[in-house]
């Protein structure tokens, strides 16, 4: 089954004969502190979690268009500074959504969003922003992915932030599992061999980061950590010069 990042069923879609899911927690991965990823953020909607985010300004948060389509910017807050689901942490209200406007949730291109947040985050250690790539990182390079999705296919979303580090995998490989054509260059693939590292139901708009930098954004795949079925990501380095016009 198809999956997308998103905790609840936000969207559901039929592309190719499979139903995409929006994804969850991180698998094969281990708890970690809001201070080591201080730029994740955690979106709610009327107080209950939905997607995760990335700081990109004080007042500007980075997440996926499946995360925010048919929402309302009054419905959805972000929380900063905190490494629990449920508690702790900054809350600010959404002003506005900017939405990417070719974003086609038939075949989950162009999955960015932008928040544009009531009032800024002040930085502190567990709150900072995170800088964009100007470029997708080459096949084999290490990245590491945060949320509080679900550790298993089917399974509960985490409490604590989690972590894993996976590698990117090519178009062509990643094209191998899911068809020809269904990998854009808006996507980027990032997992390991033979699976059991992955993102999972809840992690959706989740960043993908390396080097420091925010070179993904999480987006679908199918199933969570099925061999030869690694998860697919937003490609920042695509869009930057768009994040940065609309922000």
């Amino acid at each position: 089954m198809l999956r997308f990042a998103v905790l609840t069923a936000l969207l559901a879609c039929v592309s190719g004969g499979l139903v995409p899911q929006l994804d969850g927690r991180i698998v094969g991965g281990k708890a970690t502190t809001i201070e080591s990823y201080p730029h994740q953020v955690a979106l709610r909607k009327s107080g209950s979690y939905i997607c995760g985010g990335s700081i990109y300004k004080a007042n500007v948060v980075i997440t996926a268009a499946h995360c925010t389509i048919g929402q309302s910017a009054s419905s959805l807050t972000v929380v900063a500074g905190t490494s629990s689901r449920t508690s702790g942490g900054v809350s600010r209200q959404v002003s506005s959504i900017r939405q990417h406007p070719s974003y086609d949730p038939s075949t989950i291109n162009n999955d960015i969003s932008l928040l544009i947040l009531s009032s800024g985050f002040t930085y502190s250690s567990s709150i900072q922003p995170i800088a964009l790539t100007s470029s997708a990182p080459a096949a084999g390079t290490a990245v590491s992915v945060t949320g509080w999705g679900a550790t298993k296919e089917g399974g509960a979303v985490a409490a604590t932030l989690q972590v894993v580090t996976i590698n990117v995998i090519s178009t062509s490989q990643c094209s191998s599992g899911y068809g020809t054509g269904k990998i854009t260059s808006a996507m980027l693939c990032a997992g390991v061999n033979g699976g059991g590292k992955d993102v999972c139901q809840g992690d959706s708009g989740g960043p993908l980061i390396s080097g420091g930098k925010l070179v993904g954004i999480v987006s679908w795949g199918i199933g969570c950590a099925r061999n030869g079925y690694p998860g697919v990501y937003t490609n920042v380095a695509y869009f930057k010069s768009w994040v940065e016009s609309n922000s």
